[in-house]
């Protein structure tokens, strides 16, 4: 059951978190679920398919580097599915990938593929995400 914290702005709007560090998938479902946010997670590629197959979701924070697929498969898959399913929810679906990889082709690469945006895990704070998230939706600030 996904439960949502009291006074938070996301909206209980849906979001698939795909990440295969149990540390950092932990902290990111507390901190989107804090924001409001209805909060699932994936640790594979197989996964997070399984997920979206069965599923419904108003964005997907993605890691590429995951056992079974990675991240760029599951962009292509996605990809594959939204010119196979015009009227599904997987056309509205907002992906930001979250990431340790950050070269410019690899981002150039994430956003070609179909994604929304793309942070380097590095460079942002879980509450940063959040706030990332809550701008992607165009939820507003708490």
């Amino acid at each position: 059951m996904t439960t949502i914290e009291k006074g938070a702005v996301g909206g209980g709007r849906k979001i698939l978190v795909v990440e295969d560090d149990p540390f950092l998938s932990d902290i990111y479902h507390t901190k989107l679920k804090q924001a409001g946010f209805a909060v699932d997670l994936a640790m594979t590629g197989e996964e997070c398919m399984e997920k979206l197959s069965g599923g419904e979701y108003d964005l997907m924070v993605l890691d590429i580097v995951l056992p079974q697929l990675d991240g760029w498969e599951i962009l292509a898959r996605v990809g594959k599915m939204r010119r196979q399913k015009p009227d599904s929810y997987i056309n509205r679906l907002k992906i930001i990938i979250l990431s340790n990889l950050g070269q410019k082709e690899e981002i150039k690469k994430g956003l070609d593929l179909g994604a929304d945006g793309f942070m380097i895990k590095a460079h942002f704070t879980p509450s940063e995400v959040a706030e990332e998230i809550n701008r992607a939706l165009g939820t507003p600030k708490r």
